[in-house]
């Protein structure tokens, strides 16, 4: 109920007692005058009265209401500088990783950037030294005239590196026994030509001895003038010691 009819419900209670009193008090007589009067005072108490009247219970409840939104307003306002500071904050935090991880990336690519010039370099360097040592090598390289006395100096120094045995004149003595310093020759009379494995090349070597003294490095064709050499020599020196010990066939 407003306020407003508060005050006018209790003006008319006021006036309603003032008239009784006005009754009880007032001869018969003077019903004229005591109306007036009745009249006057009715007003003058109530006017009185509604200005003294304390706050009901409804405008109690609508204060509270008011303070519990107030509270609830203040609770809010809270909340929602609470929520923006974290939202700053993790805007910030967010920002900080995001840069970090940026960081980070920027770090490992330089960091491969440069283990890949290292492995160029070195791949260069090492590229460098092979030129140079197969430079070294090519120009160290021995050259051997392409005849009887080149073929002997170039099987003697296979023969060295191989630990095989021999000289010079002792396999220089049996090649010109055995083919006269022909490198295709080939004997088809003897028994091994009648067996059909004849000798063949500068020291008439049969093809399974060949084969099973071939020495590493050397061609594997029997006519081979340094292959053929090498062969015979590796084959002398197991069975007899050294080409330098053969003086006859063999």
């Amino acid at each position: 109920m407003p306020k407003n009819t508060h005050k006018i419900a209790i003006a008319g209670v006021a006036t309603l007692g003032a008239a009784a009193l006005a009754f009880s008090v007032v001869p018969a007589d003077a019903q004229t005058t005591t109306t007036e009067t009745v009249a006057s005072s009715r007003v003058a108490y109530g006017s009185e009265q509604v200005k003294d009247l304390k706050p009901s219970v409804t405008d109690q409840m609508a204060g509270a209401a008011l303070k519990v939104e107030a509270i609830a307003a203040k609770k809010k306002a809270a909340a929602d500088a609470a929520a923006a500071v974290a939202k700053k904050k993790a805007t910030a935090d967010a920002a900080a990783a995001a840069a970090k991880k940026k960081a980070a990336a920027a770090t490992a690519a330089k960091k491969a950037a440069a283990r890949k010039a290292a492995a160029q370099r070195t791949a260069q360097e090492t590229a460098s030294r092979t030129a140079n040592r197969v430079a070294i090598k090519k120009a160290a390289a021995k050259s051997y005239p392409d005849n009887l006395d080149g073929w002997i100096r170039e099987s003697l120094d296979i023969m060295k590196k191989h630990g095989i045995p021999g000289s010079y004149s002792g396999i220089h003595r049996n090649i010109m026994r055995e083919s006269s310093g022909n490198p295709n020759a080939i004997n088809d009379w003897d028994i091994n030509a009648i067996n059909g494995v004849p000798s063949k090349g500068l020291l008439q070597v049969i093809p399974p001895t060949f084969k099973a003294y071939h020495v590493p490095g050397t061609s594997w064709n029997i006519y081979d003038p340094v292959a053929n050499i090498t062969a015979a020599c590796n084959y002398a020196a197991d069975r007899y010691g050294s080409m330098d010990n053969v003086n006859s066939a063999y």
